[in-house]
């Protein structure tokens, strides 16, 4: 195993593996710009390395300054968290020519899955589902009106170096394609540094579901169950949940094999997701793949009692898996809320500023992975999460009260948040039915279905949650029956220095 882990990232997700490395006993290294100076992952790391002024670009993004504390510190091993410098094949490469192992897959999986043209093409080349579309780069507007009237309006377009929703547009008819090409090639150009785009087929209201999978360097893979990843607002994560609502054990199986055969292609090792999208038919679509560490792996740790980040760790030293497919078991089920600071009463403008005062919720099935502290500056050069609020529960139904009760205990004064919206969210019909799709938070703020009652306190929010579940129940069992527990749920900054080789230089 490793002595000496450096940490190539910043909050909450540094402060994360830094924990994972104390109980392990190996040390840990962090790097810190000028705006991180006096942050959490600096305080907690037994060693810490200035990199450079606020700016990502001058510092979290620069592979020659990371790997230079490499050299300096001894560490012998880097993780790269998610986000920056994550999903960047040359960092991989600037690593193993120093000697020092990557926690993460090869160089040659990244770039192979990077590219979603070419990561369509390789799936569905292995006869595997994605969603119908065009698997190469469009040059020219031709091509794309061509594209567009093969698949059948609606059409999606996207960039191919894409992430974040940028360079992505619905178009319903062609009267909308020329205007939406080149508002998607502009997008596409100043996010990515490439204008690339392609088409898919819009799936009206599909989930959004991902598979955790694991691979070790003797060639073993499994899969760890599935994520609902379907709570976005503007094609961005806000919440998950483990397991989906949606997936029965015959379909969690197929999506599951389907992933292992995805991450076979590319000659995948390390920790990674394989994404998909599932229509009202209940058939999935291969979207993309993640390699790299997800933000929502706790919910995951949650339900199979596994810890992700130690078992990247023991990958990358070269130790087999542990587990075999028959080992996964899904035990209960968890929730995460992504608490950022940034005001959801007002289009969730971001929120930088003091935290003058801060209560993180606790209990039983309460976890908070958290990046800042009371009397904290949140600065305005990074994106403005604060930290991940996972609850867990034997049902369902009971990590919702959890989280509901966790929800109205978490404080946070000086700045704004979106644990107002949460608590609307949470308390939702169609929430707590799990009747939901990748458009539902877009139509909930745009007034367009049913709405909760208004926020008046955690006290009034969980009574109302506890008879909304108690009816429920009741409705399900039959007036006669007695209620029983069921049986056992800064990618963009990266891409920009990936695209843009300047960055990283």
């Amino acid at each position: 195993m490793f002595k000496k882990i450096l940490i190539a990232n910043r909050g909450e997700i540094a402060v994360r593996v830094t924990r994972a490395c104390r109980e392990m006993g190996i040390a840990s290294v962090a790097v810190y710009s000028d705006a991180d100076r006096a942050s959490l992952h600096v305080r907690y790391a037994d060693e810490a390395f200035h990199i450079g002024p606020a700016p990502s670009t001058e510092s979290y993004l620069r592979i020659d300054r990371m790997m230079d504390v490499a050299r300096k510190s001894g560490a012998d091993a880097v993780h790269p968290g998610y986000g920056f410098l994550s999903e960047n094949p040359e960092f991989a490469r600037a690593c193993e020519r120093a000697g020092i192992v990557f926690i993460g897959p090869p160089a040659t999986a990244m770039e192979l899955m990077s590219s979603k043209t070419a990561a369509r093409r390789a799936v569905s080349g292995a006869g595997l589902p994605v969603v119908p579309g065009t698997a190469t780069n469009l040059t020219s507007f031709d091509d794309v009106r061509r594209a567009a009237a093969e698949a059948g309006y609606p059409v999606m377009l996207k960039a191919a170096a894409g992430g974040g929703g940028k360079g992505l547009r619905l178009v319903r008819a062609e009267p909308e394609l020329e205007s939406a090409v080149r508002i998607a090639r502009a997008e596409a150009t100043n996010a990515f540094n490439d204008p690339s785009i392609y088409i898919e087929k819009y799936l009206e209201r599909p989930r959004h579901v991902e598979i955790q999978i694991l691979g070790d360097r003797e060639g073993r893979l499994i899969y760890l169950g599935e994520r609902e990843c379907s709570l976005q607002r503007r094609h961005q994560k806000v919440a998950e949940e483990s397991p989906s609502p949606l997936l029965d054990a015959a379909l969690r199986r197929r999506m599951g094999q389907a992933a292992v055969r995805i991450a076979k292609l590319a000659g995948y090792t390390n920790a990674g997701t394989v994404e998909f999208l599932v229509d009202r038919d209940r058939r999935f679509y291969f979207l993309e793949m993640n390699t790299r560490l997800q933000v929502e792996h706790g919910v995951t740790e949650a339900v199979t009692g596994m810890d992700l980040v130690k078992e990247q760790m023991r990958i990358a030293a070269g130790e087999p898996l542990r587990w075999r497919q028959r080992d996964v078991r899904l035990r209960g089920h968890a929730l995460e809320c992504r608490v950022y600071a940034e005001d959801s009463e007002n289009a969730f403008f971001p929120s930088p500023g003091l935290i003058e005062r801060m209560r993180i919720p606790a209990g039983p099935g309460v976890r908070d992975d958290g990046g800042v502290f009371e009397g904290w500056q949140v600065p305005v050069e990074y994106d403005p999460l604060l930290s991940k609020l996972v609850t867990w529960g034997a049902t369902r139904e009971e990590a919702i009260a959890r989280m509901a009760r966790a929800l109205s205990e978490y404080e946070v004064t000086g700045i704004k948040t979106n644990l107002p919206f949460f608590r609307r969210l949470t308390a939702h019909p169609d929430f707590l039915s799990g009747n939901f799709d990748t458009e539902f938070i877009d139509r909930l703020l745009a007034g367009d279905t049913r709405e909760a009652a208004p926020d008046r306190g955690g006290a009034d929010h969980a009574a109302a949650l506890a008879a909304v579940i108690d009816a429920s129940r009741q409705s399900a069992l039959g007036p006669n029956s007695v209620a029983a527990p069921r049986a056992s749920g800064w990618k963009m900054a990266g891409r920009n220095a990936l695209l843009n080789p300047r960055l990283s230089s």
